[in-house]
């Protein structure tokens, strides 16, 4: 079966997806995907051309902008001015680009929060406000334990084992059980310097199919990629052959190391808010003096929050911060 992604789709993408536990469950209802690059501004394609749900979700956060999509125009404005008078951290009547970038983080580390709160419940069995990894371990794989054999799907030992690998770095007094910080490690593990080298580690033992401690440039392009019989590559492929070559393997011996790898999930140069505040900062920046007002904030309020008038509406008008 083909599998086909673009490049600039694999960073947010696919490279995001940390454990995929569903609440309540027993095990794993599907296999679980590598962290790979740091938590997300948004899951959706970065695509102006289709529509702004990217920059809704980063600016907002993703349960917030879920929110204003149900509100018609009018609420739609009236709250974004209220977050545009939050944003102007220092109350000069403008918002730079520095403060744009501070209100997207604060808006990544909340869904970070909510979601390490949404899980917690969960995975604290005994409620005695830490979770172990015999919490962690029966009810991520309780079923599986109960009977190894009754579901040969997927390699359960091994994710278990992966697991436990991950919780242990991440449970950084060694009691294996964990806080709420290190719990938050263990599931957003690409946001703690500690965890950068599980991260790697997991990266790695999935691409490298060929087990030699490397990631070339055949098992890359396959990890994004895998033409059908006589197919033409597309021209996405030829430009990540490319990257690979040019960027990648910075030491030009035709594969990439651990540091390299790390380099390429978790670039130290590469800053997803800072980013994004510039794209807004360009998108809405009417007169172009390198800041925005209130009111060209307002202007432009689809680029930022956008709406649309459901049933819903009346009932979203009521919200505490609001």
């Amino acid at each position: 079966m083909k599998k086909y992604q673009r490049s600039k789709m694999i960073r947010p993408l696919l490279m995001c997806v940390v454990l995929c536990v569903v609440s309540g469950s027993s095990k794993p209802t599907e296999k679980k995907s590598r962290v790979h690059d740091e938590e997300p501004l948004s899951l959706v394609e970065h695509d102006d051309r289709k529509n702004y749900d990217y920059d809704h979700e980063a600016f907002l956060g993703r349960d917030e902008a879920k929110t204003f999509d149900q509100l018609p125009p009018e609420e739609s404005k009236r709250r974004l001015g209220i977050i545009a008078e939050k944003i102007d951290g220092n109350k000069d009547g403008f918002i730079s680009e520095e403060e744009l970038k501070v209100w997207i983080k604060s808006a990544q580390k909340k869904h970070i929060y909510d979601s390490v709160e949404h899980q917690w419940k969960d995975f604290d069995v005994n409620g005695d406000g830490l979770i172990s990894w015999e919490e962690y371990k029966n009810v991520t794989y309780g079923s599986y334990l109960d009977d190894p054999q009754a579901d040969a799907e997927y390699n359960y030992t091994h994710m278990m084992a992966r697991d436990e690998r991950r919780f242990r770095v991440a449970d950084v007094n060694g009691d294996m059980s964990a806080d709420k910080q290190e719990f938050t490690a263990f599931l957003h593990p690409e946001d703690h310097e500690h965890m950068k080298d599980v991260v790697v580690q997991e990266t790695m033992e999935d691409i490298d199919k060929n087990g030699d401690g490397f990631i070339d440039l055949k098992e890359y392009i396959g990890d994004m990629y895998t033409a059908e019989d006589e197919e033409e590559d597309p021209e996405w492929v030829a430009s990540e052959r490319q990257q690979f070559s040019e960027f990648r393997d910075k030491n030009k011996d035709g594969k990439m190391d651990k540091e390299e790898t790390l380099d390429w999930i978790l670039p130290s140069d590469y800053d997803h808010a800072e980013a994004e505040a510039k794209h807004l900062l360009h998108e809405s920046d009417a007169n172009q003096d390198g800041k925005l007002t209130k009111k060209e904030i307002l202007d432009k309020f689809d680029v930022f929050v956008g709406s649309q008038v459901t049933d819903f509406g009346e009932a979203l008008l009521r919200h505490d911060e609001f």
